[in-house]
């Protein structure tokens, strides 16, 4: 390893690698069970016991969590699953970064070249960016330390929120007919439009899933709003194709930054079989929304769905919104059937009535 390429690594590990397992866990005063949990939860590879592989934050970082731990503010298994949750994301993170700079490196091929460039550049953006996270988990925490504060006789992990998916309708054909290129832009698009439309309407993004959201809302108006802002900026912009969503009303498990519960479910399950264009949701939701005027609730039959027999559910409008029109139903039907998953192409069908017919002179 070159003096330019050491130098690199001892600024992203933030020292140099001097210690072995055994030495870092006696410098942090941390068994080494416990020391091998955690470093196997944060999703890094066992390494051997004579490999000098850690460093002095290493060191720091496992004597700040024992002494969590020590303290009573950190259960052994919630420091676990904490440091679980840590890592699955900064993984994530830092995986996306690495693909930033290598775009940067691709389009300044000198910075290749020259170690010494590759080495300013990362050494100046390191910390730009560590500062950058900080701000940002700084006001999330103070967003959610907010919320919770506001509802202290509700149980964080238990509680009432209304839950939401969208997704692009057809993306699986879109994967087959579209180079990489495009595909980067579409999904780039959608997780930009997407983000856009929760945050200017008070949700929070659960998670991405490629070509879907999920996300939860505070109030039912809030809920609704997101979903019928994702349609609309999906039906306004030329580069994304047409969205629907599924979303429900109830109690939640809230955990490690996810949900869980029949909720989420019922949620998906709506989204599965709503058409392009339209947002279903599911009964409770209903009931909260009638009485409010932005908003055109309309019940329709039940359906069944995997793991419910007949779930009750309703077409979510704005109020000035019309019913579509025979041609558009007709239209949303075709669109749904084109974009089948189990089925490669399907016979035209015709969107316009068929020209009459001339009677045969007897």
């Amino acid at each position: 390893m070159t003096d330019q390429a050491a130098r690199v690594e001892e600024l992203l590990l933030g020292g140099e690698r001097k210690y072995t397992r055994e030495q870092v866990c006696a410098k942090a005063g941390v068994p080494q069970e416990r020391a091998t949990a955690l470093w196997k939860s944060l999703g890094f590879a066992t390494v051997g016991d004579d490999a000098v592989v850690f460093t002095d934050a290493d060191a720091d970082a496992l004597r700040a969590t024992h002494d969590l731990m020590y303290q009573g503010l950190l259960a052994p298994d919630t420091a676990t699953a904490t440091a679980r949750m840590l890592g699955q994301h900064l993984s994530r993170l830092a995986e996306w970064q690495v693909d930033v700079l290598r775009e940067v490196l691709l389009a300044n091929p000198e910075m290749l070249s020259d170690e010494r460039h590759l080495a300013a550049l990362i050494e100046r953006l390191v910390p730009e960016l560590e500062r950058l996270q900080d701000y940002a988990w700084r006001r999330h925490l103070s967003a959610h330390a907010g919320r919770a504060l506001a509802r202290p006789g509700e149980i964080q992990e238990n509680r009432t929120a209304v839950v939401g998916f969208a997704d692009m309708v057809g993306f699986t054909t879109l994967t087959r007919r579209t180079d990489d290129a495009g595909l980067v832009s579409v999904v780039d698009r959608f997780d930009e439009v997407t983000a856009e439309v929760i945050a200017e309407n008070g949700g929070r993004i659960v998670k991405m899933l490629g070509d879907e959201v999920l996300y939860v809302a505070d109030t039912p108006r809030d809920g609704a709003a997101i979903a019928l802002g994702l349609l609309e900026a999906a039906d306004e912009d030329p580069d994304l194709p047409p969205l629907r969503a599924g979303v429900a009303y109830g109690r939640v498990l809230s955990r490690f930054g996810d949900v869980y519960g029949s909720v989420v479910n019922i949620a998906a399950r709506l989204t599965s079989v709503a058409r392009p264009g339209t947002v279903l949701i599911d009964r409770a939701l209903a009931d909260e929304l009638k009485p409010l005027p932005e908003f055109q609730v309309r019940s329709r039959r039940p359906v069944s769905v995997r793991g419910y027999s007949r779930l009750r559910l309703a077409v979510l409008r704005r109020a000035d919104d019309t019913a579509p029109s025979l041609v558009d139903a007709v239209q949303q039907r075709a669109a749904r059937l084109l974009t089948r998953e189990e089925e490669d192409a399907l016979p035209a069908i015709p969107l316009e009535p068929d020209p009459p017919r001339r009677r045969r002179r007897r």
